[in-house]
C-alpha cells in the first residue's frame, strides 16, 4: 500500500434524478446505490471508495438538493449539505435540460462550503455532441466553478478525463480505507435499499415516496435469512405494495433476494411483509426509528 497518494472525499451533489447514484455505480463497477428513473431515490449519504495505483478517491452520493417543508425531504436535504461540508471537493451534477437559471436555485446551498466545486454535466449522451461544450460554457456562469466537463454514466464517455481532473485537484494523503474496499455500508444497509429500489422500480408513480424498508432479522449463513417491513403511509398503498393475490409482492421479494444474492454471494431466504405506518413521511419520531437520523 502506498504511504502517500492523490486522496480525499468528493460529494457527489446536485438536483434529484441527475444521474448521481448511476455515475458511482459506473465509477466503482459495482451496484452499491441504488437507481430508479424517480427523483428523490437516494435518501441517505452512500459512500463509495475508488482505488487506483496513484489515488484513492471517496465519493459520497447525496439525496438530490431541493426545497420542501416534509419531515423526511428536510432530513434529505440536510444529509447532502453536511456532506457537502465534509468533502474536499463538492462535485456539482447537472443534466441537459438544466439551465444556469434553474442551476441557481441550488448555489445557495453550495455556499454553504469553502471547499473547491467542479460542475459535471452529465447524460451527454442524450443529447448532440456539438452542443455538449456550449451547454457546458451556459451552465458554468450560474457559479464560480474550479472546473467544468461533461460525460456519461451510461456509456463512460468523459468519466476517465472528469478522474483525471479530480486527482489533479486533490492533495496527497492516505488511503482513508483498505484497497480492497467499496463501501463502508453494511450488507444489512444494501440490503434494505435493495428492497426500497424494488418497490420504485415496479409499483405506481405515487407509491415509492411514501415507502420505507426496516430489516427487523439479518441472519448470515446459507442461505442468508432476511426479514423485512414495507412501511407506507395509507392502506390503499398496502394494496397497491401487496398487489392482487400478493402479485406485487412476490415480484418485488423475487427481484430483491436475486440482487441481494449476488451482492453477498449465498443464497437468500426474504420474507417481506407490508405495514401501513400513517405519515410516516412527517412525524420526526418515526424518521428515527425508521434510520433517519
Amino acid at each position: 500500500m502506498n504511504d502517500s497518494v492523490k486522496s480525499g472525499f468528493v460529494t457527489i451533489a446536485g438536483k434529484p434524478n441527475v444521474g448521481k447514484s448511476t455515475f458511482l455505480n459506473h465509477v466503482l463497477g459495482e451496484k452499491i446505490s441504488i437507481t430508479t428513473s424517480k427523483p428523490q431515490t437516494t435518501r441517505d449519504r452512500i459512500l463509495g471508495i475508488w482505488n487506483v495505483p496513484d489515488a484513492q478517491i471517496v465519493f459520497l452520493d447525496t439525496p438530490g438538493l431541493h426545497v420542501s417543508d416534509k419531515a423526511l425531504n428536510r432530513y434529505m436535504i440536510e444529509k447532502a449539505i453536511a456532506t457537502m461540508n465534509d468533502a474536499d471537493i463538492v462535485m456539482v451534477m447537472a443534466e441537459p435540460k438544466e439551465t444556469a437559471e434553474s442551476l441557481c436555485l441550488i448555489t445557495p446551498y453550495l455556499e454553504q462550503s469553502s471547499n473547491d466545486k467542479i460542475l459535471v454535466l452529465n447524460k451527454i449522451d442524450m443529447m448532440p455532441q456539438d452542443l455538449v461544450d456550449e451547454k457546458i460554457a451556459e451552465l458554468a456562469t450560474a457559479y464560480d466553478f474550479r472546473h467544468a466537463c461533461g460525460i456519461s454514466s451510461v456509456n463512460g464517455e468523459g468519466v476517465e478525463a472528469l478522474m483525471n481532473v479530480l486527482k489533479k485537484v486533490l492533495p496527497e494523503g492516505p488511503r482513508y480505507f483498505p484497497e480492497d474496499l467499496l463501501t463502508d455500508l453494511s450488507v444489512r444497509f444494501l440490503s434494505k435499499e435493495l428492497i426500497r429500489e424494488k418497490v420504485f422500480a415496479l409499483t405506481r408513480k405515487e407509491i415509492p415516496y411514501a415507502v420505507a424498508v426496516e430489516i427487523e432479522e439479518f441472519r448470515e449463513g446459507d442461505p442468508t435469512y432476511i426479514r423485512a417491513v414495507i412501511h407506507v403511509e395509507k392502506s390503499s398503498q398496502k394494496g397497491i405494495v401487496i398487489g392482487a393475490g400478493g402479485a406485487m409482492l412476490r415480484t418485488i421479494g423475487k427481484e430483491a433476494r436475486l440482487d441481494i444474492q449476488r451482492l453477498i454471494g449465498t443464497k437468500v431466504f426474504l420474507e417481506l411483509f407490508v405495514k401501513v405506518t400513517k405519515d410516516w413521511t412527517k412525524r420526526p419520531k418515526i424518521l428515527r426509528e425508521l434510520g433517519y437520523k
